[in-house]
């Protein structure tokens, strides 16, 4: 499964939900801080766990991707969704980091801010209410492509694809 998928999923549904039950305003921020940076390291393990495996893929791969036709074009797609899920990823926590940086805003949950929620946490906020839809929408799209990708590894598929390449 791509990075982040499953944790930045529960994440999304579970722990902003659960971070709005505290009566407190400020113990609201306080919790969603907590799980927000405790979940970051897990995420990096993740990222470099696919991106790892990713690289050692493409290279037992590479005369695939060469030579079987539609490979090289799934290759292609599937490091254009990889790198938007990294670049969401980053900019999320950029935005994670300056909530997190005031430890106990007031907030009604994660992503909603409360009316004394500083303007800056407020609008990284905002922008994070999207943003963590964006990142399980990427990776899940990633875990499509993959199985796609893994179809084409069939040897029917493959020798499909090289008559294909050797006739076009």
């Amino acid at each position: 499964m791509p990075f982040g998928f499953g944790g930045t999923l529960a994440n999304a549904v579970a722990l902003n939900t659960a971070a709005s039950q505290p009566e407190s305003a400020h113990e609201r921020g306080k919790v969603t801080n907590v799980g927000w940076d405790r979940w970051t390291p897990v995420n990096a393990a993740a990222i470099g766990a696919h991106l790892i495996g990713a690289t050692g893929l493409l290279l037992a791969n590479r005369n695939r991707v060469a030579s079987q036709q539609g490979v090289g074009t799934m290759t292609v797609v599937k490091t254009v969704f990889t790198g938007a899920a990294l670049g969401v990823t980053a900019y999320s926590r950029f935005l994670g980091r300056k909530v997190s940086a005031r430890t106990d805003v007031p907030v009604v949950s994660a992503t909603e801010p409360d009316q004394d929620t500083p303007q800056d946490v407020a609008s990284a906020q905002q922008q994070l209410q999207v943003l963590q839809w964006a990142v399980p929408a990427l990776t899940g799209a990633l875990a499509v492509l993959s199985s796609l990708a893994g179809e084409q590894q069939r040897p029917s598929e493959v020798g499909r694809g090289l008559r294909r390449r050797i006739t076009s």
